[in-house]
């Protein structure tokens, strides 16, 4: 692959302490995605920001309040991988779809292009900018922009699986599987907005495990230990 989008689960990043972050784990991904960079392929990453902020499990405060809330803890989390990024010897831009002082840069697909041409990793951060939608649609529109090859999904567990595996131990897992059929299952690889988004500008995705060695590598080579989503 040339051109990647990495979603990253701001849970996963936490690791067992499940808030905050686990620098090891940050460090672990920044030396995979060093190599990528090496090899010239092209990296944007959106990072979820769930080891700060869920906002609907909260009943309490507006829908639209608790998006923003999510929002910003994106931008912290970008900010931070970004400098565990920079310290391991890679460039990067933070870019966010709304003005944030002087943290980060506006979202510009041109803009990206260049930073791409110089070899920087590109976080985008802040969602898509608006309520009601998650950082899954945000991967998967900046996806779309960036004419990614694949959208690499690093997360909690290994893979797709027909039923949820921490409730079912005899959960069975896709080694493929379309994207046509993870809606019709309602197996929520990615919310339903973002699945659709994926069906209608065939943008395929590769499922796998965070803590898998070099996951992140072998999911951009193509080598399938997860669920690869077709289109």
């Amino acid at each position: 692959m040339k051109r990647v989008l990495l979603k990253l689960s701001g849970e996963a990043l936490a690791g067992t302490g499940k808030t905050g972050f686990d620098e090891a784990t940050v460090t672990t991904v920044a030396k995979q995605v060093k190599k990528l960079v090496e090899e010239e392929v092209r990296v944007g990453i959106v990072i979820g920001g769930g080891n700060f902020w869920r906002g609907r499990s909260s009943e309490n405060i507006d829908r639209t309040k608790a998006d923003q809330i999510g929002m910003l803890a994106t931008i912290m989390n970008c900010i931070y991988v970004s400098e565990i990024f920079r310290s391991q010897g890679m460039l990067t831009s933070v870019m966010t779809p709304f003005k944030c002082g002087e943290f980060t840069e506006n979202f510009s697909k041109d803009r990206v292009n260049e930073y791409f041409d110089q070899n920087k990793v590109v976080f985008f951060a802040g969602g898509t900018g608006h309520p009601y939608f998650s950082t899954d649609t945000a991967a998967v529109l900046r996806a779309i922009e960036i004419e990614a090859d694949s959208i690499l999904l690093a997360k909690a567990v290994d893979g797709v699986y027909d039923s949820d595996p921490k409730e079912n131990p005899k959960a069975e897992k896709y080694e493929v599987i379309s994207i046509q059929k993870v809606v019709d299952g309602k197996l929520e690889v990615v919310d339903m907005t973002a699945s659709i988004m994926c069906m209608q500008n065939h943008m395929p995705m590769q499922v796998f495990a965070l803590n898998e060695e070099n996951g992140i590598i072998n999911a951009a080579h193509g080598i399938n230990n997860g669920t690869k989503i077709t289109v």
